[in-house]
């Protein structure tokens, strides 16, 4: 039987992350990082296909770039050492276009997430009605908030700046960056920063209108590019999982699935699904919530029933390849995202050679649409035929693209996507409280769905973790000392 101080169970982000900084924090600590698949990543996942006579295009199939607003999955990437390997957004043609009665509307220059910062562009954009821009000016007049409670995002929305600017903004871009419904979504959870802007400045748009003038502050010096917003790496995400893969030096196994958690003397048991048993002081569970609700069951039941309130949707992509030539209309965006008020079977459409370069090469365009999640979870039963049929003709009608794909592919990411529904971070916190010492849940589930997020969370769990394995070890030094 193989003891370590630390099991980890979950090879993604967030369990990869964990054992790299635990390896950092404890050089000398043993441990065992299990994944039941047969690749590290978890949805980070990226795919190189090469066309004959066309050239290479760089697919993801997961997140395809991570925001450097939250710091913490670049600075894990430069420690990496994969700083020159960081790719940029396309800052020349950042527009983002929102479905309207059929058609792409472009979204208004100023307006931060759903805030209008810029008072010409937005007053002459035909995306929002007289009344609707009228308002969202009246967020300058409604008192705060300031009690404290959670809403919901459509809630808060539409308090601050109506019912037209959920349906038509916030809810195609804010609610579908969580697949989640907007009528269910936690403010605190997924959006604090507005709930913070309008309790300090009794105003969302006052509140970015002061970010954006203390942005500047913060800017490079001696003429440094400024940093995008947005990263990804030059040949894709994987190239963060595999980088940080091959830096372990723990027991890693693939392949490896745990159906059995139970509480040892000194710490915990785990069998795997061959009958294999280990023991460790520290057991990490870094898997969907449902998943970890299951091996916590006897061991933690009171975490287990909050973690099991946890909802999932199941989401999937499906990126399609086309020449340049092929395509009629202008691309000159990074995509377009779609109401659900307008009833489509796709969510979103990101134009993926324009957002990143190198993604496709000269002369052909690569096209990311999304489906499933909340809006649409019929979409993920449909078979691979049905699917391309379908999202076809909704580029045709949307976007007047009828050619024939170079290529396509499909990733489908089946009950893959927490839902923070309104009480998420109390329920959260609930688990944290209900689990005996040396035990520790951590990743998208909890605090945040992104990659920094996740990657926050393995720092912040491999904190307490050390913590523990270090007084542990004092007192097993000094009842030696003593015995």
């Amino acid at each position: 039987m193989n003891h370590y101080d630390t099991i980890i169970i979950g090879g993604g982000i967030a369990g990869l992350s964990t054992a790299w900084h635990l390896q950092q924090a404890l050089p000398h600590a043993s441990y065992a990082l299990l994944e039941t698949g047969t690749r590290w990543g978890g949805k980070v996942k990226t795919d190189v296909v090469d066309v004959p006579e066309v050239g290479r295009f760089v697919v993801e199939g997961g997140p395809d770039s991570f925001i450097t607003q939250k710091p913490w999955a670049m600075r894990l990437a430069e420690t990496l050492g994969l700083s020159d390997r960081f790719l940029g957004t396309n800052q020349a043609q950042k527009q983002i276009y929102v479905i309207q009665q059929g058609k792409p509307i472009p979204m208004p220059d100023g307006v931060m997430l759903i805030v209008p910062t810029q008072f010409a562009p937005f007053a002459l954009s035909p995306l929002i009605s007289p009344w609707g821009k009228l308002r969202m000016g009246m967020d300058l007049f409604i008192r705060p908030r300031r009690d404290g409670e959670d809403e919901t995002l459509a809630d808060f929305i539409t308090r601050r700046l109506g019912r037209e600017a959920l349906d038509k903004i916030a809810e195609p871009l804010m609610a579908g960056i969580y697949n989640a419904e907007a009528e269910k979504q936690s403010i605190l959870a997924t959006f604090p920063r507005f709930r913070t802007l309008e309790e300090n400045h009794g105003s969302l748009i006052r509140g970015m209108l002061a970010s954006r003038r203390a942005r500047p502050a913060s800017a490079p010096q001696d003429g440094a590019r400024p940093r995008s917003i947005f990263l990804s790496l030059n040949d894709g995400m994987n190239e963060l999982t595999d980088t940080l893969a091959d830096d372990l030096t723990g027991d890693l196994r693939l392949n490896t699935q745990v159906t059995k958690l139970a509480p040892r003397p000194g710490g915990y048991g785990i069998t795997t699904d061959t009958g294999e048993m280990m023991t460790a002081r520290s057991v990490v569970l870094a898997i969907p919530a449902y998943a970890a609700a299951s091996l916590l069951a006897d061991v933690a039941p009171e975490a287990a029933a909050q973690l099991n309130a946890i909802r999932y949707v199941s989401t999937g992509t499906i990126s399609l390849a086309y020449r340049q030539a092929d395509i009629r209309r202008p691309l000159d965006g990074y995509g377009v995202v779609i109401p659900r008020s307008e009833g489509r079977a796709i969510n979103a459409v990101t134009v993926s050679s324009v957002k990143f370069a190198q993604r496709a090469p000269d002369g052909a365009v690569l096209l990311r649409c999304f489906f499933g999640g909340s809006r649409r979870p019929d979409m993920m039963e449909v078979d691979d035929e049905e699917l391309v049929r379908t999202v076809r003709s909704e580029l045709g009608e949307l976007l007047g693209i009828d050619a024939t794909p170079l290529f396509q592919r499909i990733y489908r990411w089946f009950n893959a996507n927490p839902q923070y529904d309104v009480g998420h971070l109390a329920r959260v916190a609930a688990v944290e409280t209900a689990l005996p010492p040396g035990l520790y849940v951590t990743g998208s589930p909890y605090r945040g769905v992104g990659l920094p997020d996740c990657v926050h969370q393995a720092e912040q769990t491999v904190a307490a973790l050390t913590d523990g394995l270090t007084a542990t070890r004092q007192w097993e030094q000094e009842k030696t000392a003593f015995s």
